[in-house]
This record gives structure tokens, sequence and C-alpha cells, in this order.
């Protein structure tokens, strides 16, 4: 029996010892003293940021012009893969497209969709510089900052209907997706980095050549030199310049601690792209969507609404609306808005209905009426709309054969001045579903008939 036990106790003892022994080993400097870098507050899911940057790459692929070469696309993606492996957070699944635009310049697309242009190849000394402008553009995606500038963006500008999907409904972000996705601008709201985004892109991307073995020095050394020629307009118009620049990356450097002496700075593959690159035809003039200094607004008011009526299924109710009207979105998230009814570079709504389901919240045990649940999307609402108010109060009306809730407010319009924003609620066993009918103040009474008809066709 002792003969058993003995060989137990010894494993157990060895375990104890090897458990302490690996608590003592310290943590590498590299790692111990390296900045700790955080995503921001964010509305969407990880897998939202993929759904929304592959609308908007498909959308950006029809404006710019591509280089379209397999053997470029190819090494990048090789060299982009590579690097993404050492950024930190969600492993997204990165894709990386070169445009055939001679500017020095380079963006990314929430979920990994990271676009180089040709002149960033062309102006590289090494892969180490080339790797560097990839490991910034890396560092937005992992630090979701496309996203995260879309969310606080919608806290302080978005129409009450569209702040409203986001409240307790982390599932999906159907009206919102499909909004921002629906038209690529360079200038789009997922590219207006803050100097405080560039600093930590700046920061993850030193981290990550470091820990990809490339000299992180590179980084610092390529826009120094853009900044020196004064050739990083492009790069630093659509990147603001954050103070310190780089003196912020050397001291990231001096925090990760010696560099290794086998480290990276060029190899062959990255001479043979290159020269692939400068050996092909001048890269046309305005290859791609430059960023606009002012933003883009829709002035013309849209149609009026036909009186004609279309059929629509969105996979969780069906309705009717105006012939000349445009869906975006579906399921339980959707937009109703004619031509020029979403304005601006975010496509705020300004005229048009929004539907989306709302998850309040629930005592243990009790069940949440209908008036609870308005009061509390309602509230919501307020707490992200400061110049939101209450007109009137109709209290039950029919939706259907359900009861449902009815309030009429005035909010800020993104088109300056006020709009009327109609909400209407119904309990339903996902949560509670609403619907929200915007107009300007003024021209509301155009548009009421319509929207009666709408809600008049909707079965859920």
């Amino acid at each position: 029996m002792n003969r058993h036990i003995m060989p137990t106790q010894h494993f157990v003892r060895a375990g104890l010892i090897l458990m302490i022994v690996l608590a003592l080993v310290p943590i590498p400097a590299s790692y111990a003293q390296r900045t700790r870098l955080k995503p921001g507050m964010n509305f969407f899911s990880p897998q939202q940021d993929v759904e929304l940057g592959q609308k908007v790459a498909q959308d950006a692929e029809k404006k710019l012009v591509l280089l379209n070469n397999k053997k470029v696309d190819d090494y990048l993606n090789r060299l982009g893969k590579k690097l993404a492996t050492y950024a930190t957070g969600e492993k997204y699944p990165y894709q990386f497209k070169a445009v055939n635009d001679s500017s020095i310049n380079a963006f990314a697309l929430p979920g990994g969709f990271i676009f180089v242009n040709r002149g960033v190849i062309e102006e590289a000394d090494d892969e180490a510089e080339l790797a560097g402008v990839m490991a910034h553009e890396i560092g937005h995606v992992a630090l979701r900052h496309g996203t995260n500038q879309a969310s606080k963006a919608y806290l302080v500008q978005a129409p009450l209907a569209i702040l409203g999907g986001f409240l307790g409904n982390k599932k999906s972000a159907g009206a919102i997706i499909a909004q921002i996705g629906s038209g690529f601008a360079v200038n789009s709201i997922l590219l207006k980095y803050s100097r405080d985004d560039e600093r930590q892109a700046d920061l993850a991307g030193t981290q990550i050549l470091y820990d990809a073995n490339y000299d992180p020095h590179a980084m610092a050394q390529f826009f120094e030199k853009l900044d020196t020629k004064n050739r990083g307009i492009d790069f630093f118009s659509s990147h603001p310049n954050p103070e310190n620049r780089i003196q912020n990356i050397n001291a990231e450097i001096r925090r990760l601690g010696r560099i290794p002496s086998g480290a990276v700075s060029n190899t062959n593959e990255f001479r043979i792209i290159q020269r692939i690159v400068k050996s092909l035809p001048p890269a046309p003039k305005g290859a791609a969507e430059q960023p606009q200094t002012t933003p883009s607004r829709q002035n013309n008011k849209p149609p009026l609404p036909s009186s004609r009526m279309r059929y629509f299924n969105s996979g969780y109710v069906t309705l009717n609306y105006p012939v000349n009207w445009k869906t975006y979105g579906n399921d339980q998230d959707f937009t109703l808005a004619p031509d020029g009814g979403m304005v601006g570079e975010d496509s705020a709504l300004a005229y048009g209905t929004v539907m989306a389901v709302f998850s309040p919240r629930t005592g243990s045990g009790t069940r949440v009426s209908l008036r609870e649940a308005t009061d509390q999307l309602v509230n919501g609402l307020r707490n992200l709309n400061s110049n939101m108010r209450l007109t009137r109060d109709q209290g039950q009306i029919r939706l259907g054969n359900q009861t449902a809730m009815s309030m009429f407010f005035t909010n800020d319009s993104p088109l300056g001045g006020r709009e009327t924003d109609w909400l209407v609620t119904v309990l339903r066993p996902e949560g509670l579903a609403y619907f929200i009918f915007v107009a300007p103040e003024q021209e509301f009474a155009d548009y009421q008939q319509t929207f009666e008809k709408i809600l008049d066709s909707v079965v859920f």
C-alpha cells in the first residue's frame, strides 16, 4: 500500500515546487514595462467589427483603384498576418490589399481589412519600414479605433432612432451597419481617428514590430523621413499627427528593452516586391477617393413619399413602405428611408423609419410591463439625447391585434433645427419592439399619413 502512495506524494511535492519556481520567474522586462493599451468604449461586438469592415471594404474596392497584382497582395498578406499574430486582443481575419496610388498612405477598417498604397512600398527603404506602417494600421484594428469612434459619435450626434437600437441589444447592429456601410469615403467616421488613437496605434505598432523581431526604430525613421521630406502629407492628413510622435515611439522602444542583434531590417522578398511595384505603369491620377476637408452634407429635400406601397419582409416583421424608399438592414434592426433621407458622413437619419428591439431590465422572477419597458427605453434615449423633449403621450394604441404605446418627441435634427420623432412600442417575446418615425418638425405633417400606413401594415 505504501509503495502506491509514495510516488503520488512525490509528484504532488514536485508539482508544488514547480509552481513555486514558475511563480518566482520574473516577467520579461519587455512585457513588464511596455505601455498597457486597452480598447475604449464600444457598442459593437468583435463579430460586428468584421461584418461592418467587410461591408465597407466591399464598397471601398468599388471606389479605389486596386493594384490587383497577386504577387504583391500575397506578399502583403504574408507579412501582415505574421505581424497580426503579435497584436493583442481579438484575432481578426486580417486581409491586406495594395492600392494603385502613389501617395504615401494606408488605412484600416474594423475587423482587419487593411489597404496599403503602392506609394508606401515604393518609399520604404526596407521591409521593417513597410512593416512599421502595416503594424500601425494593425494597431488601429486591434484597439478597435474605428468602431470606438463610431460609438462615440453616435452618443453625441446620432438620431434618436439609431441610438435606441444599441440599448440593451447586443445581438444585432444591422441597421447601423447598413447605414455606415452604405457609402465609402476615406473620410468615413470609421477612419476619423483622434490624436490619442494615433498615439496608441504608434505604441501598438512598436510593440508588434519588436515582438515580430523587427527593429522597431524603423517606424520612427519612416515617419521622420516623411516629415522631413514633406512627403507625409497624405498619411498625416488622414492620421492626425500626435505631439512628439517620434519621441513617444522611441520612449516605448526603451521600455521594451534591448533590440536583438538578429532583428530584421530587410529581406530579399521585399526587394523583389519593391522592384515589381516600381516596374509597373505609373499609378493613375486620382486613383483613390481623397479625404475631404469638410463633411459632406445632403441639403436637398428628398421627394415626398409615394402613395404606392411595396411589401417588405425583414425576417422578423412584415410591412408596406413607399415604393420610392429603400430598406437598410433586416431581421430585428432595419431602416426605411428615401434617397437623401440619410445625411452627413455618418448617414444620420433625417427622414424615414427605424425598427429595432430593446431588451428591458427585469427584476428577479418578475415580468416588466409595456409602460415600464417603454419608460426604460425613453430614459436611455434621453440620456443620449440631451435636447430630446416629450411633446405628447398618446398612451395605449393598437398595433395589429396587440396593445402598443405611442409617444411624440422633438429632438435635434442632423439637418439643423428640430425634428419630430414618433415612438411606437409593443412587447414581444424577444423584448420591446419599437418603431421611430422621423422627419423635420416643419415637414412631419407631410409624412405622418405615410407613417400611419406603414404602422397599420405591420404584422409580426
